[in-house]
C-alpha cells in the first residue's frame, strides 16, 4: 500500500511567515498604542506607512488625552455658552430692584439670600446671580474684541518687520520696545484716561494697544525663522516676488505661535478689563453689569458683606484660568521641544 509522500514545507515561505510574525510582535511591543494604526504589514512582510498628518492634527491627538487641556476647554466652552445665552439663562432682570423694599441703609444695606434669590441682592435690590450671568457677556465682548484688536495690530507690524527687514524692521521693533518697556496695566490706564468720557470702547482700545507689541514681536520672530527655511529659499530661487512669498509661504507657517498666544492674551485681557472697570474706566452706566464694575461697587461693603466681591472675583479667576490652561496645553502640544 503506497502512501503519497508528505509535502515538505517550503523554507522560503516559512521564513517569510516568521519574519512577518516577528514584525507584528515588535510593532505591538514597542510602538505606542495610538501609532499602531499608522503602520501596516503586507503579505510579503514589507512595512507600509500611512500618509502623515498635519501639525494641528498631531497636536489634537495629544490634546484630547490631556486632562489639563480638557479642563480648560470645558471652562471656556461653559463661559462662552453662558455669555451667549445670558439673557435667557438669567432668572431675573439684572436691572430691576426686586428687593429694594428690603434695603435699609442703617440695618440691612444688602439683602441676603432668600427663595428666588440664591445669592441675595446688591445695594439696589437687584438679583446678584442674574447680574453675574449677564455680566459674563460684557466680559466676553471686551476680552474678545480687545484681543482681536491687538492681534490685528500685531499682525500688521510683525509682518512688516519680518518681511522687509532692514530699517523697517529696526523702526518697528524700536517702537515695540518702547511699548514693552512700560508696564501693561500702566499703559492701558494712561490710554484709557485720555478719553474725555470713559466707555466700553475706551476699555477695548486701551487693552488692544497694550497687546499689539506682544503679537508683533512674536510674529516677527516666527517670520525671521521662516526666511531661512528651504521652501522660502526655493521660492526666491524660482524668481517668485516678495508678496506671494510673504503671504503664501512665510505668514501661514508663522501663525501657529501667534494663535496660541491669542488664547493666553484673552485671559490677560479679561483681567485687565476687570482692573480698569474696577477703577472706573469702563462703561459708566452702572445698570449694565460687568464683573470688574461689580468689584468696584462692592468695595463700599467689603467688610460687612464680602460676598459681593467674592462672587465676581471667583468668576474672573475661573474664566482666566480656563483660557490659561487651554493656551498652555496648546503651546506645549505645538512646540517640538515640549511635546510629550
Amino acid at each position: 500500500m503506497n502512501d503519497s509522500p508528505k509535502k515538505r514545507p517550503n523554507p522560503l515561505a516559512s521564513y517569510g511567515q516568521r519574519r512577518k510574525d516577528r514584525i507584528d510582535d515588535l510593532a505591538v511591543l514597542s510602538a505606542p498604542a495610538p501609532a499602531l494604526d499608522e503602520v501596516a504589514v503586507d503579505e510579503s512582510g514589507a512595512i507600509a506607512e500611512k500618509p502623515g498628518v498635519s501639525l494641528w492634527q498631531s497636536a489634537w491627538r495629544r490634546l484630547r488625552r490631556n486632562p489639563v487641556f480638557l479642563l480648560g476647554l470645558a471652562i471656556t466652552i461653559a463661559f462662552i455658552l453662558i455669555a451667549a445665552f445670558a439673557p435667557w439663562i438669567a432668572p431675573k432682570d439684572p436691572v430691576q430692584g426686586y428687593l429694594i423694599d428690603k434695603v435699609r441703609p442703617q440695618s440691612n444695606p444688602i439683602p441676603g439670600p432668600e427663595p428666588g434669590f440664591p445669592l441675595g441682592a446688591d445695594h439696589l435690590g437687584r438679583d446678584l446671580l442674574s447680574r453675574l450671568i449677564v455680566g459674563s457677556r460684557q466680559t466676553l465682548i471686551v476680552g474678545v474684541l480687545a484681543t482681536l484688536g491687538g492681534f490685528v495690530g500685531g499682525l500688521v507690524l510683525g509682518t512688516l518687520a519680518g518681511a522687509f527687514g532692514g530699517w523697517v524692521d529696526s523702526l518697528v521693533m524700536r517702537a515695540v520696545d518702547v511699548m514693552l518697556s512700560i508696564p501693561s496695566l500702566v499703559l492701558a490706564l494712561s490710554i484709557g484716561s485720555l478719553a474725555a468720557r470713559p466707555s466700553q470702547w475706551t476699555l477695548i482700545i486701551a487693552i488692544a494697544v497694550v497687546q499689539i507689541p506682544i503679537f508683533a514681536r512674536l510674529l516677527r520672530g516666527s517670520m525671521l525663522a521662516q526666511r531661512s527655511s528651504d521652501h522660502v529659499l526655493a521660492a526666491q530661487a524660482l524668481g517668485i516676488k516678495r508678496g506671494p512669498i510673504v503671504f503664501r509661504h512665510m505668514l501661514p507657517n508663522s501663525m501657529g505661535p501667534v494663535i496660541v498666544q491669542a488664547t493666553l492674551a484673552l485671559a490677560v485681557a479679561i483681567i485687565d478689563a476687570a482692573a480698569l472697570s474696577f477703577i472706573g474706566l469702563g462703561n459708566p452706566d452702572q445698570r449694565i453689569p460687568e464683573w470688574g464694575a461689580m468689584l468696584g461697587l462692592a468695595q463700599t461693603y467689603i467688610y460687612d458683606h464680602p460676598h459681593l466681591a467674592y462672587y465676581p472675583a471667583i468668576c474672573i479667576i475661573v474664566v482666566a484660568l480656563g483660557f490659561t490652561l487651554m493656551g498652555e496645553s496648546l503651546r506645549e502640544a505645538l512646540d517640538p521641544k515640549t511635546r510629550r
